[in-house]
């Protein structure tokens, strides 16, 4: 049962969250040399807590609005939903529950850093969470009107990653705000590539992503210039002083984004084929996402001359990152 679980909540998604998360974090103590581990950890857990929150809603909803009924059989692991209520696997009166608890414990754990720091972080918890639940919940469900990709990358971007800096410091950076939105273009792009598989049980049941309302074709467009964008962005950075050339470490994903791409443009209409720029395109956005929150670790040595709050964000990073990595970097998955 215990897998039946690990199953539904996606884990292997949930890094969107975290990594966001702890590179707010670790640019706060970088950029100002304020960083408090316990505020740290709260907002990489609370983040987490919400995202799998949103995973079981997601699946939730969609079952009710007769989405992924096939999706127990799709062959494509990145997509469809989990497929635990479809196949039968978990009922949906528990699904419910559960993800009730992981929302008030997300509620709980934003009203004390919102008591002992600063209330702003209300605005942060009321946006991401009200994402999550009405992204396919009634009666505004906005991932059906094709609003759903634009928050992925606002929310998994500014919204995460800026509230964890604030958690830190109690301020807004603008620099700050461009390290972070390379995270929501790749964001952006995983949500593309992961609705093409999907779009032939989205269209009938009325969600109207993106994919359904442009076609599978642009659908190939928007994941390249997605990406296009996040890569020029990191390229920017270091020229407009906002980070240090520590940052291209990131174009270590470069080779695997151009790949991804390619199979995407050659097998869009392959379900089974295709799975594997699914899987890439989660890795591009994971590894991005480790090695920016390296350089600016790397950064933070630099300018603090400490490593207490180094080594700390590494054993969170690893602590959390690394049951998700099971699934990405070593499960098998070759057909191209």
């Amino acid at each position: 049962m215990l897998m039946v679980w690990w199953t539904a909540i996606r884990y292997h998604f949930t890094p969107s969250s975290f990594l966001p998360s702890i590179l707010g974090g670790v640019t706060a103590w970088a950029l100002t040399g304020l960083f408090n581990q316990w505020f740290f950890f709260l907002a990489a857990l609370g983040v987490t807590i919400n995202h799998i929150a949103l995973n079981l809603t997601d699946d939730y909803f969609d079952y009710h609005a007769s989405v992924d009924r096939n999706s127990y059989i799709n062959a494509s692991p990145y997509s469809g939903g989990s497929g635990t209520l479809t196949g039968g696997k978990i009922k949906h009166t528990h699904m419910r529950l559960v993800f009730v608890l992981a929302y008030l414990a997300t509620i709980g754990i934003g009203l004390y850093l919102c008591v002992v720091q600063t209330w702003w972080i209300l605005a942060f918890g009321l946006l991401g969470m009200g994402s999550s639940y009405f992204y396919t919940a009634p009666p505004i469900r906005y991932g059906y009107r094709g609003l759903g990709e634009i928050s992925q990358l606002i929310n998994f971007s500014f919204t995460i990653g800026m509230g964890s800096y604030v958690v830190q410091t109690i301020s807004f950076s603008w620099k700050v705000f461009w390290i972070l939105l390379p995270l929501g273009f790749m964001m952006f792009a995983m949500i593309i590539i992961n609705e093409i598989p999907d779009r032939t049980d989205d269209a009938p049941a009325g969600k109207k992503t993106l994919v359904v309302r442009f076609g599978a074709k642009n659908a190939v467009l928007f994941y390249g210039v997605a990406m296009m964008v996040a890569f020029m962005i990191i390229l920017l950075l270091p020229i407009f002083n906002m980070a240090s050339f520590w940052i291209y470490l990131s174009f270590l994903t470069l080779p695997w984004a151009v790949r991804a791409f390619c199979i995407l443009r050659k097998q869009i209409s392959d379900i089974i084929r295709l799975a594997p720029a699914n899987l890439l395109t989660i890795r591009i956005h994971n590894l991005t996402g480790i090695l920016m929150i390296i350089a600016c670790l790397i950064q933070g040595l630099q300018n603090q001359r400490e490593f207490q709050p180094a080594i700390f964000a590494i054993i969170l990073l690893a602590a959390f990152y690394l049951p998700a990595a099971v699934s990405i970097f070593f499960k098998k998955n070759d057909r191209q």
